[in-house]
């Protein structure tokens, strides 16, 4: 990424933003004498210098795995700064438009007769008050995120009830509960882990389903969480999917047999933690008579820019006879790409993927997260007639090393 038009695009703008910012900086610190002005602007350039310096030397560092964590917080902090100052911008622009409709009414209205300026048209300063704002704003942003910090291990349980008319009689009242997104490269806290996984225990699942993204890119990633996650069991067993962290697509390998080699390595962790991994494949519960289907596929996206591993067609076939069906389909893009246009009676579809952004607001009757703008669903319960999709909003995370307003979530599905 060191090389890329990207990274240089971001370290200009970064740049234009230091020197546009630093405008209402100056203007705010007019008042304070001429030494406490000098600590201002030393200050803000200094910061600003080591965010600079930070970002242009970060992917030249070697990090181990136990120190990732490190990197991605250093990180974290820069953009998130990057960020708040973005946020403060937009403010000062505001205040900058509002100048420049003023400086042309100005020269429109102060004009004689033929045409001359007059004197009286001068400059319009810059406000304030809009320069409070622009900072407090931006301000605010940095502090929540360096907040968020605290919330990477603060594990919700969300109970969601589910009234299906065709389930079958049996199956009324089942407790399932669903994992995804647990991301285990970006941990670095064993004991918050398993307090989230001794969580799932207290609930007393029938069955536990997970629906992708086990490791950020490679299986060693869960080495040290084996003895965490393999206690995860229940009545009906655990199944899980792949997602698209799962596939090695995100890291460097020397050649596509190594690549390889490592998801046969994660299938095989699956296996030794006692979940049932389901490759485009579908199993059946029976209670007496009754029957649901369970099915699972590799990642399908309804999105250009993640590859399509799964065939639900493969998956789904020889179920067309069970009444209730259950689909694990790590991204929610799939439920509107493929599910409901093409198979009506999948009646529930389980994703996650998005993770809410980690950053969001949560309210009762309103949420809202800047990830609504690229997922149509990103978090929750969705209805297209009688079928339906929830949307898990992760265990772990990743990029990120914390979470603001959208928690990281143990999801209770309870079946009526």
């Amino acid at each position: 990424m060191r090389n890329t038009p990207f990274w240089w695009i971001l370290i200009g703008l970064m740049i234009l933003l230091d020197i546009y910012i630093f405008q209402a900086v100056r203007l705010l610190a007019q008042p304070a004498g001429q030494r406490t002005r000098l600590i201002i602007y030393s200050a803000y350039w200094s910061i600003s210098a080591a965010a600079l310096i930070v970002l242009l030397l970060l992917p030249y560092f070697q990090f181990s795995q136990q120190s990732r964590f490190l990197r991605s917080t250093i990180f974290a902090i820069v953009i998130g700064l990057f960020f708040a100052k973005v946020i403060a911008a937009l403010f000062l622009l505001i205040d900058d438009i509002r100048r420049g409709i003023q400086w042309i009414a100005a020269k429109l209205l102060f004009r004689n007769t033929e045409g001359e300026e007059l004197q009286e048209g001068t400059g319009i300063s810059r406000s304030v008050f809009m320069s409070w704002l622009g900072i407090a704003a931006g301000s605010g942003l940095f502090a929540t995120l360096i907040y968020g910090f605290g919330n990477k291990y603060k594990y919700r349980i969300h109970k969601v009830p589910l009234d299906f008319a065709n389930l079958p009689q049996a199956f009324r009242g089942l407790r399932v509960v669903q994992l995804s997104d647990i991301h285990s490269g970006s941990f670095t806290d064993k004991e918050a882990v398993m307090r989230g996984v001794q969580k799932v225990l207290e609930l007393k699942p029938d069955l536990i389903l997970f629906t992708g993204d086990l490791v950020n890119n490679i299986a060693e990633e869960m080495k040290d969480y084996m003895d965490v996650f393999d206690k995860l069991h229940a009545p009906m067993g655990v199944y899980s999917v792949l997602g698209n962290h799962d596939y090695g697509d995100y890291a460097q390998w020397e050649n596509a047999e190594a690549k390889k080699a490592n998801l046969d390595e994660l299938k095989t962790i699956h296996a030794k933690l006692g979940w049932r991994l389901l490759l485009d494949e579908h199993v059946v519960f029976e209670r007496g008579e009754d029957k649901i289907a369970l099915i699972g596929v590799q990642n399908i996206s309804g999105r250009k820019s993640f590859q399509t591993y799964g065939n639900l067609s493969k998956a789904y076939a020889g179920s067309e006879a069970i009444p209730f069906k259950i689909l694990m389909s790590h991204d929610p893009s799939h439920w509107e790409s493929e599910v409901l246009p093409s198979y009506k009676d999948i009646d529930l579809t389980l994703s996650g993927h998005t993770h809410g952004m980690q950053f969001g607001v949560e309210l009762p009757g309103f949420k809202w997260s800047p990830v609504q703008y690229v997922y149509k669903q990103w978090a929750g319960t969705y209805e297209a007639g009688k079928q339906h999709l929830y949307v898990n909003r992760g265990y772990g995370f990743i990029g990120y090393p914390g979470r603001v307003g959208i928690l990281p979530e143990i999801t209770l599905l309870e079946f009526s």
